[in-house]
């Protein structure tokens, strides 16, 4: 079927354009997994388990493999944007809901990106060298590079994607040097291997302490489940997606236990959990004679991974949900010639440069973000099971059932405050659904709207 580049009266709207392949796919997988979490993150963890910070991410990454495995069979089954909100309006065809779970990976996305940008600026000073503070200066630097993104985001995905093949390579180029000099300086007997099995938990038991640090390790984990939302501009998604997920999720799952065990074991965790630059100290500890101004320019490329791929993913959740009629369908617009959804894009960077003045630190939107994550995660696990009820004509992946029951239990469990959770973040997270409920009366009252509106008479033909 020929390509669609212009559009007139009776001309179907141009689809998206299906650039990435298996490579491609791959590498935005693992880019945006390896993204802000894991550099800043770790201390964190250390200071939440003690010397055991692996297992935190290997209890978070099990718990992301069960639901990877569910999100593939939907992707398969599927093979279309918007992704969890896509299987939800499928599973229980409830708008309300549909439209929920839409707006909370909605929102966690476009505030991970808006929380990149400033941590973008940040490390931009840093990097140059330039003292601008953390106010007026800072922001002014992060505006400016959220509407970069913006606009690399508009010009094409197959733009995008390069970039982030280029952002991917050096962000895990950051984390292997890590790796490597840790590894380097054990060899010589610099560092204590012993630590990565001591638990410094506080008045909490160990299991305890695991739970509330894999609240945070968690955060390090997401990021898979945004390439579904690309399925539409990824060739033969059916065919790759299985292999290329699974492959993302332990290339970088093996990296972060391997990152976790060097870092603890070089620099006690009461150290390790100081300051918002713990992999710099392992650097630093390790190798001394190492040019550690370089971090500042590799956080400062894998922050701005983080943001370019959460914008790629929300402009692609919104067109998709438009297609679905959830939201407005002029949000399912796409350019004629650049086959971006141009709309969607507008407005999800315009809600990311409002919110790029107001987001808080990482630890704080690292524990947000994972929550409505874990709470989107369970549905998609319960969806899952429900769908089975639907079959398609193509052959596509399918999970154990056993694993979505798991899923659906361990981060149901996660979202509980039994985990001993930072209340603040069920605060942010409410204030943030309750948005999204406005939102919602606000489309349902435009769409009724619409529906009542007189239809305009057509003009007369002229008798000849």
């Amino acid at each position: 079927m020929a390509d669609v580049t212009a559009e007139s009266p009776g001309t179907p709207e141009p689809s998206l354009h299906r650039v990435m392949g298996p490579g491609l796919l791959l590498l935005f997988i693992v880019g945006d997994i390896l993204g802000t979490g894991i550099y800043a993150l770790t201390g964190r963890v250390a200071a939440e388990v003690g010397g055991a910070v692996w297992a935190p991410f290997v209890v978070a990454f099990l718990v992301a493999l069960i639901t990877g495995l569910s999100y593939l069979e939907l992707v398969t089954k599927y093979p279309h944007a918007a992704g969890a909100a896509l299987y939800t309006h499928k599973a229980f065809g409830i708008h309300f809901f549909t439209f929920m779970i839409a707006f909370a990976v909605l929102s966690s996305g476009i505030t991970s990106a808006a929380t990149a940008s400033r941590a973008f600026a940040a490390n931009f000073a840093e990097a140059f060298e330039f003292e601008v503070g953390t106010g007026i200066a800072i922001t002014a630097v992060a505006l400016a590079f959220m509407a970069v993104v913006g606009a690399i985001n508009l010009r094409g995905v197959s733009e995008g994607v390069k970039l982030n093949v280029l952002l991917t390579c050096v962000e895990l180029t950051g984390l292997l040097i890590v790796i490597a000099i840790g590894l380097w300086a054990l060899g010589f007997g610099n560092g204590d291997f012993g630590r990565i099995t001591e638990f410094q938990t506080g008045d909490r038991t160990a299991l305890g302490g695991v739970i509330v640090a894999t609240t945070l390790a968690f955060y390090a984990m997401v990021g898979f489940e945004d390439s579904v939302n690309m399925a539409e501009e990824c060739k033969e998604p059916t065919r790759i997606f299985p292999k290329v997920l699974l492959t993302g999720l332990l290339v970088t799952g093996t990296i972060y236990v391997l990152v976790s065990i060097t870092s603890v074991a070089l620099v006690p965790p009461d150290q390790l959990g100081e300051g918002d630059t713990p992999l710099l100290q392992v650097v630093e500890v390790g190798a001394p004679w190492f040019p550690t101004h370089i971090f500042a320019f590799i956080t400062m490329f894998a922050v701005a991974n983080s943001a370019l791929i959460n914008m790629l993913m929300a402009s692609r959740l919104l067109y998709g949900m438009a297609r679905q009629s959830v939201v407005p369908r002029a949000f399912g617009h796409v350019h004629a010639r650049r086959r971006t959804p141009q709309i969607a894009i507008a407005f999800t960077t315009l809600l990311a440069l409002g919110l790029i003045g107001f987001v808080g630190e990482v630890p704080e939107l690292g524990g947000t973000t994972a929550l409505l994550l874990l709470a989107v995660f369970t549905v998609v696990n319960v969806a899952v099971l429900v769908l089975r009820r639907d079959p398609v004509a193509h052959k596509h992946f399918r999970t154990p059932t056993a694993l979505p029951v798991v899923g659906a239990l361990s981060c149901g469990f996660l979202v509980t405050p039994f985990t001993d959770r930072n209340p603040d973040q069920y605060v942010i997270a409410g204030v943030l659904l309750a948005i999204g409920v406005a939102l919602w009366g606000v489309n349902q009252l435009a769409i009724r709207f619409q529906r009542t509106e007189p239809a305009t008479p057509a003009t007369p033909t002229p008798e000849p």
